[in-house]
C-alpha cells in the first residue's frame, strides 16, 4: 500500500475469540506469528459492543503472550454510530451528549497514551483521521529505523 507517497504493508489477522477451547488457542496463537513480525498494530474494536474493555483486556493478555505486548499499537474504536444510538436516549440535549462523548474520547486518550482514534467505518466518521495516525506512526517509524534518510518521510 502507498499512502501520500509511503510505501508500507498493511496486513490483517484473524480476530480474538475468547474462552476457546485449549487445543484451538494453539492454533490460533500459531496464525498469528506476523503480529511478532509488525512493526505498528492496528487494534479494532467494536466500541458498541457490552463487552468491550473485557475484549480489550483479552487482546492485551494475548499479545503479552505472543511476546508483542511492547508493540507500537493504534487502537480504532470503531462503530461510534451504533454506540450513540444505543447509549443516548432521543431527548438528551446535544451539549450533554457531546461533552459525554468529549469525556469519554479522553479517557481512552489517557489509557492508550494518545494512540487511539474513533471512527464509524460504515459512515466514514473520522477515517481520514484514521488514514493521517497511520501514516504519522509510519513515518515516524522510518525516521526512527532510517534516520539518514528522515528527509524523505515528511
Amino acid at each position: 500500500m502507498v499512502f501520500e507517497q509511503t510505501p508500507f504493508l498493511l496486513s490483517d489477522t484473524v480476530g480474538f475469540i475468547r474462552k476457546l477451547p485449549h487445543h484451538l488457542v494453539e492454533s490460533f496463537k500459531s496464525t498469528l506469528d506476523e503480529v511478532r513480525e509488525a512493526d505498528i498494530l492496528l487494534h479494532v474494536v467494536d466500541f458498541s459492543h457490552p463487552q468491550f474493555e473485557e475484549q480489550l483486556k483479552v487482546v492485551t493478555k494475548t499479545l503479552g503472550e505472543l511476546g508483542a505486548a511492547d508493540k507500537p499499537t493504534i487502537t480504532i474504536f470503531n462503530k461510534m454510530d451504533k454506540y450513540e444510538k444505543e447509549a443516548f436516549d432521543q431527548w438528551l440535549e446535544p451539549e450533554v451528549k457531546q461533552e459525554i462523548l468529549a469525556d469519554l474520547k479522553q479517557r481512552w486518550q489517557n489509557e492508550t497514551a494518545g494512540n487511539c482514534v474513533f471512527v464509524s467505518a460504515i459512515e466514514k466518521t473520522n477515517v481520514d483521521q484514521l488514514r493521517q495516525t497511520i501514516l504519522n506512526n509510519v513515518r515516524e517509524m522510518y525516521r526512527i529505523r532510517y534516520p539518514y534518510k528522515a528527509e524523505y518521510f515528511y
